[in-house]
This record gives structure tokens, sequence and C-alpha cells, in this order.
């Protein structure tokens, strides 16, 4: 596959290329808006990850510009924007999914890869469902059946990974490293205590827990 990076931040765009190449890409890169445009209407590329603060033209412009010229090559936004309307125009200038900052390198090649996969001109599928959990990413919202569920960032965050691979069974490592990144080193038992807050929320007052534990191991989402 190639990439298309549109980062105007040297650091992160270094990092992010050295990433991609470890893993077999082949990538382009792009420091603002214009020469990223102009690579990315070649139309050479298998996927764009196009961040939104750029000078030049900002990641906005340069999706919509980059549909209007016909190119269907899927666009990951990265957005250090959390509102739900900065998610929302993304996705509405033709971006088909977005990453929010600070992102675990792991999820960002995740997201990748599904976008190589996914026919172009598709969309990201905006709310997660697994039996009677909902989880809304544009509005970064939850709810079991009628009842709503509140959450803080990371708790969403956590749950939002869990229902991308609802009933596959995830180990503390790889939850660690995708929801709060390779380089976190707090403490060891961050996940258990998140597992924690989250069941008491999702599985509160509920017939049927979807939070399962796997012993020794890790946790599931449903299933079982």
């Amino acid at each position: 596959m190639r990439v298309l990076i549109v980062e105007d931040e040297p650091g992160i765009r270094q990092t992010m290329n050295r990433v991609f190449e470890r893993e077999g890409y082949l990538v382009d890169e792009a420091g603002d808006g214009p020469s990223g445009l102009a690579q990315a209407v070649a139309g050479e590329h298998d996927v764009v990850v196009l961040d939104v603060l750029l000078p030049g033209l900002d990641g906005l412009q340069v999706c919509k510009a980059i549909r209007a010229a016909g190119v269907k090559t899927p666009v990951l936004m990265l957005t250090a924007l959390s509102d739900v309307d900065d998610r929302v125009n993304g996705l509405d200038s033709g971006a088909d999914d977005y990453l929010g900052k600070p992102f675990a390198f792991k999820e960002l090649l995740a997201r990748v890869r599904a976008l190589g996969r996914r026919p172009a001109g598709g969309s990201v599928d905006a709310v997660l469902r697994c039996e009677d959990l909902e989880v809304d990413l544009l509005r970064h919202s939850a709810r079991r059946g009628d009842r709503k569920i509140e959450l803080t960032a990371t708790e969403f965050k956590l749950l939002e990974f869990l229902a991308r691979n609802a009933t596959h069974v995830l180990s503390r490592s790889r939850i660690l490293d995708e929801v709060w990144g390779f380089d976190y080193d707090g403490e060891s038992n961050v996940v258990d205590t998140y597992v924690h807050y989250l069941r008491r929320k999702v599985d509160a007052d509920e017939q049927r827990s979807l939070i399962r534990t796997i012993r020794g191991y890790g946790y599931a989402l449903g299933g079982g």
C-alpha cells in the first residue's frame, strides 16, 4: 500500500513515516495544504492521512478539493479538535474516517488498514453496535437500550476500542497500547481499573453483562 501523509509538524510526520515504512508501506509526505492536495489529486495513493490544521489550505479545504477533483482515495482525517461539529465537518468534507490527537500509532495503522480494504467512496460507520449497546462516534455518546451512559473521555475511548473489536478477546497489553499509547508509563493496572469503571456504567442493573473478563489474558465485549 502507498500512503500519503499530509502533516505540518515535522516530528509527527517523520515518526509516522517510520512507523508506516516499518510495516512495509510506501510513504509520500507533504508539509502543507497545497502540496498535499497536489500529490493527492494524482490519485496514486491507497490512503491519505490528512491533518486538519495545515498552512496554506486547511485539511477540510484539501479534502473538499480532493473530492471535487473526482479522486475517491480514502482519507483519514487527523484532528486535535474534539467538538462534535468539527468531527461532523471533517466527514462532511469527504473524509472517510477521523482520528483524534494524540493517538496511538497502533490505532493509526489499524484505521489505515481498514480504509485500504474499503471500496473507494465508502464511509465510516458512525455508530458501533454490540447487542443492545450503541456507541456513537460523532457525538461521543453511548446508550444501552434506552439508557444513556455518561462516560469520561478515557472511558469512551476504551469502550470505542472494545466496540470496534466486539466479541474479540483483547489482551491487556493490546488495550494499553491502543487506548493509552505504546509509550504510556503510568500505573500498570490502569486497564483493569478503567474496565471496572466502565463495567459499572455499561452493565449496571442489566440482566446480561457485556464486558467479559478472560481470566489471565484480558477482556472482550459481547460474545461468549
